[in-house]
């Protein structure tokens, strides 16, 4: 019934070529409310994800193993139910009025800069344990679940045993790879996601992996410049992030330097600011022509460090890297969570815009 319905008003708004938004925001008044199950929740992403979505809906309990993570849940979310507890061994009796799982299991075991250990890495028992549940229907009202995971996760054998389990239970399913800079979001961070309902199948090809949202055509046209995104001021926070004279001495040379006219910036990882390489970009408030010209002046004289500390060159603050993951500018962290935490905490979460729009085409 639902899909014939989702037809008609897609065949509808094609013909009177009325936007995304319009179809969408027709479509959510007339659904059924989300009951979600947040697992793995982090520090909220999903949470803020169908937020920002306007999919009617309420999360009805947020489950983590780890403690720094449901501190920064708590204190952003203060009505909402979150559990310290590890999903190994999860009972599904209490959410029976769940219809919903968002979710993002462990990725290490499937970094590119990890071991790879894929089913035989005990950081994947619970995800395990989550797959058996949805195979056996413990989950009676279970309708819609959003997974997201890290590139490498669609070739593991522990992909293979998530995607058995939602065919057996009776899912359709899709599977996407997306950055958030396909969004113009000046953040490149390659993820996988996958889609999986019950009551009908989606309107696009099964066959591959997607490398774009359907029908995302509500985005600004032109890329967006970082100047959105960072704090311009000199505040204590700022100060306490450039880089040292060692790390200008010796690690010049591979820094992905961006400056305030930039559409882009690398994947920030949970070891930002900890290590250099490959774990995120660092911040000129330059434009590129005017630090190009500057690097050419250095380059002239020997790299001098005079020189490459009159850059200030900064890492970006969490309050910045949380920005380019659009967390939304109310989300804060306690103060009892350090600084290094919370590069960690958002090197582990997701980009809620991404996760938002993905949502929208999970419940269309």
């Amino acid at each position: 019934m639902f899909s014939a319905v989702t037809s008609r008003l897609v065949f509808c708004f094609e013909v009177y070529e009325l936007s995304c938004d319009s179809f969408y925001e027709f479509l959510f008044k007339i659904m059924d409310e989300l009951v979600v199950l947040e697992l793995f929740s982090g520090i909220g992403g999903m949470h803020y994800a169908l937020k920002e979505s306007q999919v009617p809906g309420q999360v009805l309990a947020a489950i983590d193993i780890n403690t720094n993570a449901n501190e920064v849940y708590r204190h952003n979310f203060k009505d909402s139910k979150c559990i310290n507890g590890n999903i190994v061994g999860l009972e599904s009796a209490p959410y029976q009025k769940v219809n919903t799982i968002l979710c993002s299991p462990s990725c290490q075991p499937f970094t590119r800069n990890g071991k790879q250990k894929d089913i035989e890495d005990k950081r994947n028992d619970a995800f395990m344990s989550l797959c058996s549940l949805i195979k056996s229907g413990s989950f009676k009202n279970l309708k819609y679940l959003l997974m997201e995971n890290v590139v490498g996760f669609e070739t593991s054998q522990m992909h293979d045993i998530f995607i058995d389990a939602l065919r057996s239970s009776g899912f359709y399913h899709r599977e996407f790879i997306i950055s958030p800079h396909q969004l113009n979001i000046p953040n490149t961070r390659h993820r996988y996601y996958c889609l999986a309902r019950k009551e009908h199948d989606f309107l696009f090809d099964s066959e591959c992996i997607h490398k774009t949202i359907p029908n995302n055509d509500h985005f600004p046209q032109k890329p967006q410049a970082l100047s959105n995104y960072v704090n311009a001021d000199d505040s204590e926070d700022l100060i306490t992030s450039y880089l040292s004279k060692e790390l200008l001495e010796k690690r010049f040379n591979i820094l992905d330097i961006q400056t305030n006219d930039s559409y882009n910036t690398m994947c920030f990882t949970k070891s930002y600011s900890n290590y250099i390489e490959g774990t995120g970009s660092v911040y000129c408030n330059l434009t590129r022509q005017e630090l190009d010209d500057k690097i050419a002046e250095i380059e002239k004289n020997e790299m001098d460090l005079r020189m490459k500390e009159k850059l200030k060159l900064r890492f970006f603050t969490p309050t910045e890297v949380a920005r380019l993951m659009r967390f939304p500018k109310d989300f804060t962290f306690p103060t009892i969570i350090s600084r290094k935490s919370q590069y960690k905490l958002l090197g582990n979460s997701i980009n809620v815009t991404v996760v938002s729009e993905l949502i929208k085409v999970l419940c269309s």
